[in-house]
């Protein structure tokens, strides 16, 4: 199969992000009653991009010795004057890992949404939505020119402002729309800068181009050997901007406050968005460009910066996680989290750790979202955990998935892909050379992790119902679990290809084959870091369990960890005030100028366009009148007497010659008079 694919590549890859977006725009015009014909439609596309995706996969299994590249190609989009602006696709163990995993965890999730959205009014404007988010989101992946990228970073922003508004009828779901496409426009923002300062650099938008791309050695040592605002080289300088712009797509602190508000969206959005699209695109953008910012060196400051904005983010969003009481926010806290761990293995140098941590992630974390909609589901649309209770007995199926999900992503060994992908993010850090802050960070971020999706389990899944609120849950449908178990199988069966007895997928990304050694697993460093993974996993469902093992029955009681904290415990539920403080510093700063304008524009610069108009009114009067009554009749009065006159010298040629001469007669007649009496 992967060799007759390959000669057609070139051709047929277009059709992965194609597909889907051919399918939005088709979806687009069919009307609301038609969204049965909508969703299959969106389900054939994305299920024919999968089927292309995974041929791409096989055939960028086997690429030739030492070379990772396995196609990308160039054409000429237009020409202003000399310059042809190119753009192409790229097919390596990166995009085609990433093709692969984005068409099949969105594949079940589309598959998942036919049955959780059946009742929407706007379900076929739902999968048109779905659909060109997937496009978007492929286009990104598959890219091979920076300028490509950008255009589909852009409509994946503006895919996700339509699916975390779709019920727009809700003031907070359309605040939260808001709220995302400003938040990342500042971070798209940057992107921007840095784009045209690589383009005004070395004349090309292209990763690959035989040679003269911007990732190939000719624009980059070009780059590094350049200073410029700061002592900054131009690749130093344009890294930092590329990394603003994935810290706001991917929710890095402090552009992360958009990403807990998403969870308005519909709970297939979430899983969507949270997992395997939108919030993936930075990290990828950062694992694409990594040869500009390693061109500065291992500890310069791209990824320094990054390595500790990830540390920071991975902490503190697991410290937020600990005080909320949604079941969404708490896995979206968790998103944010997760995010920081892959930034923390691109800055310390570990691409391979990034991106399987980024696939296994999409996986568990897709599982999670999709079974907290089943619990959504089941409790008739409550989602706060204090309210639930005992859901095991009641929702059975949802609990074992949603047990694999909770399990993968504390890091539970050794059967969950969550624990080897962590445990690679920890040794990439624990490797670094620009010091042991992130690597720190990390290992508290991962016992809190255990920490609170254990007290989430808990409070879910275990003891008793502790409200009335909750009546009759009840176990989703086939069309909701089916899904959740191919997810559940998919977040168990990536743990093969991580283990350090043998690093596939880690090997394959960099280009070099991999070959099983049981005997690695026994090594010292291997020991030491999975003997840590086991400790904090341990550690922390044991502390969660402690706390929470015997919670009350009441709803309303207080949270047995909040007693403790305090006034902590609000801070941590507030999400650390950074919507208070952005409110403060930035919104209502922006409030009062808009109310000043306001204000301006009403008392003052109406009113004065007002007497102006006013003045103009009667100058036009006064003009009018001075035209119509003094120039315009002294006007016409001249030329009309000019008329009679000239219809008088007019009637005097009559055209006969006999006039003319008597006419001359007479004047000679007279002249010769005039001259003998003068003479005399």
């Amino acid at each position: 199969m992967a060799e007759a694919l390959k000669p057609h590549l070139s051709t047929i890859l277009w059709l992965v992000p194609l597909l889907p977006l051919l399918a939005g725009g088709i979806t687009a015009f069919l009307p609301d009653r038609h969204g049965k014909t909508a969703s299959r439609i969106a389900l054939g596309a994305l299920f024919v991009s999968c089927l292309i995706s995974i041929g791409a996969f096989i055939c960028a299994l086997h690429p030739a010795e030492g070379e990772k590249i396995i196609l990308h190609t160039a054409s000429t989009w237009f020409v202003f004057g000399d310059v042809a602006l190119k753009v192409g696709l790229l097919l390596d163990p990166m995009s085609a890992a990433m093709a692969a995993m984005v068409t099949f965890v969105a594949f079940w999730i589309f598959v998942y949404s036919t049955g959780y959205m059946s009742k929407e009014k706007r379900f076929g404007r739902f999968f048109c939505f779905l659909s060109l988010f997937c496009g978007a989101m492929l286009m990104v992946v598959l890219s091979n020119s920076l300028l490509l990228l950008f255009m589909a970073w852009e409509l994946v922003g503006l895919a996700s402002y339509l699916l975390i508004g779709f019920y727009f009828e809700k003031p907070s779901a359309a605040a939260a729309a808001q709220k995302a496409f400003i938040t990342t426009r500042v971070g798209d923002m940057a992107f921007f800068l840095g784009m045209i300062w690589l383009y005004g650099h070395t004349d090309t938008m292209l990763f690959y181009d035989h040679g003269k791309g911007l990732l190939e050695s000719g624009a980059l040592a070009s780059m590094a050997g350049v200073t410029t605002v700061g002592g900054l080289t131009v690749s130093a300088a344009a890294s930092l901007l590329l990394l603003v712009g994935a810290m706001g797509k991917s929710g890095q602190v402090p552009l992360h406050t958009w990403l807990p508000d998403a969870m308005e969206g519909p709970t297939p959005v979430s899983a969507l968005i949270h997992a395997a699209t939108m919030v993936a695109a930075g990290v990828f953008l950062v694992a694409r460009t990594h040869p500009i910012f390693m061109s500065c060196g291992a500890t310069g400051w791209p990824l320094t910066a990054t390595a500790w904005i990830g540390g920071i983010t991975a902490l503190y969003a697991a410290c937020v996680a600990l005080g909320q009481n949604d079941i969404k926010r708490i896995l979206a806290y968790s998103t944010v989290s997760q995010l920081g761990f892959m930034m923390i293995a691109l800055g310390t140098g570990g691409v391979a750790a990034a991106m399987f941590h980024l696939i296994a992630h999409a996986f568990f974390k897709a599982l999670l979202f999709l079974s907290a909609g089943s619990v959504i589901h089941g409790c008739h649309d409550e989602q706060d955990i204090r309210k639930m209770g005992g859901l095991r007995t009641e929702m059975p199926k949802t609990f074992i998935v949603y047990a694999v999900g909770m399990m993968a992503l504390a890091g539970f060994p050794f059967i969950f892909s969550g624990f080897w992908s962590k445990e690679a993010v920890l040794h990439s850090a624990m490797g670094w050379k620009g010091g042991f802050g992130p690597f720190a960070l990390a290992v508290c971020a991962a016992l809190l992790t255990a920490f609170y999706m254990t007290r989430q389990a808990l409070l879910v899944f275990f003891g008793k119902p502790r409200t009335p609120g909750v009546h009759h849950p009840h176990e989703s449908p086939p069309v909701i679990l089916v899904p959740l178990f191919v997810l559940a199988g998919g977040a168990m069966l990536l743990s093969v290809i991580g283990t350090p007895a043998w690093p596939w997928f880690e090997e394959w990304v960099n280009g070099e084959s991999a070959h099983f050694d049981i005997s690695l697993l026994w090594s010292a460093a291997a020991l030491k870091l999975v003997g840590l993974s086991l400790t904090l996993v341990t550690v922390g469902v044991t502390a969660s369990w402690f706390v929470y093992r015997n919670p009350s029955t009441d709803s309303n009681a207080p949270d047995p960890l909040g007693r403790k904290l305090g006034g902590v415990w609000g801070f941590l539920g507030a999400g650390m005030g950074f919507d208070a403080l952005y409110d403060k510093a930035i919104i209502a700063p922006l409030a009062f100028i808009a109310g000043g304008v306001d204000v301006l524009e009403r008392q003052i610069f109406v009113p004065m366009m007002a007497m102006a108009e006013s003045a103009i009114k009667l100058m036009g009067r006064l003009t009018g009148a001075t035209d119509e009554k003094g120039l315009n009749d002294g006007f016409n009065g001249v030329c009309s007497g000019l008329q009679n006159q000239a219809d008088a010298v007019s009637d005097s040629q009559s055209g006969r010659p006999q006039s003319y001469l008597r006419a001359i007669g007479l004047a000679m007649s007279v002249l010769l008079i005039l001259y003998f009496w003068l003479s005399a």
